[in-house]
C-alpha cells in the first residue's frame, strides 16, 4: 500500500475501511506449556484485535516471539524489599564518540524548535560539532541532519578522507573548517503539520466500545518535510472511574514491530485505564498504521525454520532471502525504511501529545517500547509526568551482543530459585551443567524428531544448540516446567521441549508482526554499533563453554547481521545511542526470570534517572504489567511518583518447579 497525503475525509474513509476489517479478525491463545496465540487473519491485511478472555496468556506467548526486546545523577531511589534496590550511579562509557551527532541539551528539543536568528547559507564546522547539533541550531530542527549530510556528502567524504578515513560513516565524522552549505527551508504553505483526525472506532472490540479514534497524519520523514504522510491509528480509552485523573497514560509496544492497538485488552486487563484515559497509538509501520512493514516471507521462514538446523549457515541464507524479498516488495511500493526508525516515532509521540492538546501524560512502556520511551524522554521532555519502563532496553547500550547478558542472568535467576527449593535441589543437583553439555551435544549430533502440534499436524523437529539455547529464552515465562524438561531431554525423551519449539511459529500469523520495522531498527540503530568481534565476546563473557558456532548468533536474532546486508538501511546517528539523564520520576520495573531484557539492565538505566524507582519481581518473565503484583506497582507509581506502593513484591516468590519422575533410557 502506498500511503497517501489523505485529505480529512479520505482519512476518515480509510479509518473505516480499518474498522470493517477488523470484525473478520479471530485471535486465539495456546496452552501455558510453550505454544503461542495465535492471529488468524482474514484475507485483509487488517488490524488484530486479541480476545479479552485469553488475553493474558496470549501476551505471555506472543512476547516469546516479538519482544526481543544507560551518570553523574544522584542514587536511583528504591524502597524495602530485597527485589527493590537502590542502584548507586557508576562510571560507565557515555556511549559513542563526542564527534559524532549528539542529543539536545536538557530544555531543547527537536520537535519545538528553540528559535533561531534569520539562517545562513552555510555554516563552518567549530570543534565538537555535529549535524544533529549543526540541524538544530540552524534549521530548527535536529531531526534534518540527514538533510544536511546529503547535500553536503562530497564535501564531508572529501575530508574525511583527507584525515585519513575510509569514509565518513554518514557524517559521523565531520571537521573543524568544513564549510556547509544548509538547505532551503521548506515554503511554509507546503509543508505538512502533524494533525489528528478522529474517525470511528471499531464496534467489535469491548474495550473501544466507549473510545474515541482516529489518525495522526505525519511526515513519512521528517527530513523530507514536503514529502509522503503517514495516518497512525489512535485509540483513547476512557477511565473506568467517574472521577479520572486529568493526567492520561500512553502506551509504547515493545517488538520493534507489535501493533500496540492489539494490546488494548492486556492493559485495561491490568487495570492501567482504572483511574485515567489510556492513549495508544500503533507504531509507524506497524500493522494498524500502513503502511504496515509486515514481512510475511520471514514468517514462513520461522515456520520452516523449526525443520532446519538452527544456526547452520544454510538457514541464515534462508532468512536473508526472505529479508531480501521483503524489502524489495516494500520498496517496491515506494516506502522509505529508513525513516522507520526510533527517533521519528518519538517525534511522532510529542505530536500526538499536542496535536490532542494535551498538557501533561504519563508513559507506560514495554520492552523495545521503553528504548522509544528514554529516547522520547531524552528528546522531547516536555509534558511528561512520569514514565513507567517494563523489561528495559537501555538504547545506549542495546546491539544484539547485548542480548546475550540477559539469558544469563535469567538461566542464573533460574538455577538459583531449583536450588532454593529442596526438591527441585534434590531431584536436578546439576541441572546447570546438564543444560550447557546438552547445548554441547546437541550442537555436535542434532537430534530429529516427529511431534503432533495441534491445528497443525504432525511437525517435524530438529533440536540443535542453538534452537534449545532459544527453547530456553521462551521457557523462562513457564520456568516452572524448565528442569523437568531438561531432565526429559538429557533422558532421550525430546517431545516436550520439541512441541513447544514447533509450537511458536504456528501458521496463520503470517503478516501481522513487522519485522520490517524491526529491521529498520535494528539494523540502523543496534547492528551498525557493533563489530561482529565485540557481538562474539558478549556471548563467550556469558557461556565460555558454549560451542563457537551457537555463540557466533545472538539470541532471538539468529543472522541478523547478515539479513541488515538485504536490508541495507543507513546507519542511524549516533545520538541514537546517547545515555538518558532525566530528573523525571521514572519507574524500572523488571522480572528476575526474564530472558530477553534482564533486571540489571533496569537498575542500569536507573543510574542516570535522578527521580528513579526500581522495582524487581522474583519469578517473574518478560512483560511484567501482566503479572497482578506489577500491574499495582505500575498504577501506584502513576497516583502517586514518590513513593509508589510495591508492598506485594516482598511477599512474592517464584512459583514451586514441576518434579518428574526419575528419568531413564539413553537419548536416541
Amino acid at each position: 500500500m502506498t500511503p497517501l497525503d489523505l485529505s480529512e475525509c479520505g482519512a476518515r474513509v480509510a479509518f473505516a475501511a480499518w474498522c470493517v476489517t477488523t470484525t473478520n479478525r479471530v485471535v486465539t491463545s495456546a496452552v501455558r506449556a510453550g505454544r503461542v496465540a495465535t492471529g488468524y487473519r482474514s484475507e485483509r491485511d487488517d488490524m488484530p484485535i486479541r480476545s479479552r478472555p485469553t488475553a493474558r496468556t496470549a501476551a505471555a506467548a506472543a512476547m516469546c516471539l516479538t519482544s526481543l526486546t544507560v551518570l553523574c545523577a544522584a542514587p536511583a531511589r528504591g524502597t524495602s524489599g530485597a527485589a527493590i534496590t537502590r542502584p548507586e550511579p557508576a562510571a560507565r562509557e557515555d556511549g559513542p564518540r563526542t564527534s559524532p551527532q549528539a542529543a539536545p541539551s536538557p530544555g531543547q528539543t527537536t520537535g519545538e524548535p528553540t528559535p533561531v536568528s534569520p539562517k545562513p547559507a552555510t555554516h563552518t564546522v567549530a570543534p565538537g560539532d555535529t549535524l544533529w547539533d549543526i540541524a538544530r541550531q540552524t534549521l530548527g530542527d535536529a531531526l534534518r541532519w540527514d538533510g544536511v549530510y546529503t547535500l553536503n556528502r562530497e564535501a564531508i567524504e572529501d575530508e574525511a578522507h583527507r584525515h585519513g578515513r575510509a569514509s565518513s560513516d554518514r557524517g559521523h565524522w565531520i571537521f573543524p573548517g568544513t564549510v556547509l552549505a544548509l538547505p532551503q527551508p521548506p515554503k511554509a504553505q507546503a509543508r505538512p503539520s502533524s494533525r489528528f483526525v478522529p474517525a470511528p472506532c471499531p464496534t467489535t472490540s469491548e474495550e473501544l466500545r466507549e473510545a474515541r479514534c482516529g489518525f495522526l497524519v505525519v511526515p513519512e520523514n521528517r527530513a523530507h518535510p514536503n514529502g509522503r504522510t503517514l495516518r497512525l491509528a489512535v485509540a483513547m480509552v476512557p477511565s473506568t472511574s467517574p472521577r479520572p485523573r486529568p493526567d492520561p497514560i500512553v502506551f509504547f509496544a515493545g517488538g520493534p514491530g507489535a501493533d500496540a492497538i492489539g494490546d488494548i485488552p492486556l492493559l485495561t486487563e491490568a487495570g492501567l485505564n482504572h483511574d485515567r484515559d489510556l492513549v495508544v497509538m500503533s507504531q509507524r509501520g506497524t500493522l494498524s498504521s500502513p503502511p504496515a512493514l509486515t514481512c510475511p516471507e520471514i514468517d514462513r521462514f520461522y515456520q520452516q525454520r523449526v525443520h532446519l538446523r538452527y544456526d547452520a549457515p544454510s538457514t541464515g541464507r534462508r532468512y536473508v532471502q526472505a529479508a531480501a524479498q521483503c524489502r524489495e516488495r516494500l520498496t517496491g511500493q515506494g516506502v522509505d525504511l529508513a525513516a522507520y526508525n526510533t527517533m521519528e516515532s518519538a517525534a511522532d509521540v510529542a505530536d500526538l501529545r499536542r496535536a490532542l492538546g494535551v498538557q501533561r501524560w504519563n508513559v507506560f512502556s514495554h520492552s523495545y517500547g521503553t528504548d522509544l520511551a528514554l529516547t522520547y524522554m531524552r528528546m522531547f521532555p516536555e509534558g511528561i509526568r512520569s514514565v513507567s519502563l517494563d523489561g528495559v532496553v537501555p538504547p545506549s547500550v542495546a546491539t544484539p551482543g547485548w542480548t546475550w547478558s540477559s539469558v544469563k542472568e535469567a538461566l542464573d535467576n533460574i538455577l538459583s530459585a531449583c536450588a532454593d527449593q529442596p526438591s527441585c535441589r534434590q531431584r536436578y543437583p546439576d541441572l546447570g551443567a546438564t543444560f550447557t553439555r546438552l547445548v554441547r551435544e546437541l550442537e555436535a549430533r542434532p537430534v530429529t524428531t516427529n511431534v503432533t502440534v495441534p491445528e497443525v499436524g504432525t511437525v517435524k523437529v530438529v533440536l540443535d544448540g542453538g534452537a534449545l539455547l532459544n527453547w530456553m529464552v521462551r521457557a523462562s515465562h513457564e520456568a516452572a516446567i524448565f528442569p523437568s524438561a531438561v531432565d526429559e531431554l538429557a533422558h532421550g525423551r525430546p517431545q516436550r521441549i520439541a512441541e513447544q519449539w514447533a509450537a511458536t511459529r504456528l501458521p496463520g500469523t503470517e503478516g501481522v508482526f513487522a519485522h520490517g520495522l524491526s529491521l529498520s531498527v535494528w539494523c540502523s540503530e543496534w547492528v551498525s554499533y557493533e563489530t561482529p568481534r565485540e557481538q562474539l565476546a558478549h556471548g563467550l563473557r556469558a557461556f565460555p563453554g558454549f560451542p563457537h558456532s551457537v555463540l557466533a548468533q545472538p539470541p532471538q536474532l539468529a543472522f541478523l547481521r547478515q539479513g541488515c546486508q538485504a536490508w541495507d538501511v543507513p546507519k542511524a546517528p549516533a545520538s541514537i545511542r546517547a545515555v538518558t539523564r532525566s530528573s523525571i520520576p521514572t519507574l524500572a520495573l523488571s522480572g528476575s526470570f526474564d530472558a530477553q531484557t534482564g533486571a540489571q539492565w533496569g537498575r542500569y538505566a536507573a543510574g542516570t534517572l535522578s527521580h528513579s524507582t526500581v522495582v524487581t519481581l522474583p519469578g517473574v518473565a518478560h512483560g511484567a504489567y501482566l503479572n497482578r503484583c506489577g500491574a499495582q506497582v505500575i498504577t501506584s507509581f502513576y497516583d502517586d511518583p514518590d513513593t509508589p506502593d510495591t508492598g506485594c513484591v516482598a511477599a512474592m516468590k517464584p512459583k514451586p518447579f514441576a518434579i518428574g519422575p526419575a528419568g531413564v533410557g539413553t537419548r536416541g
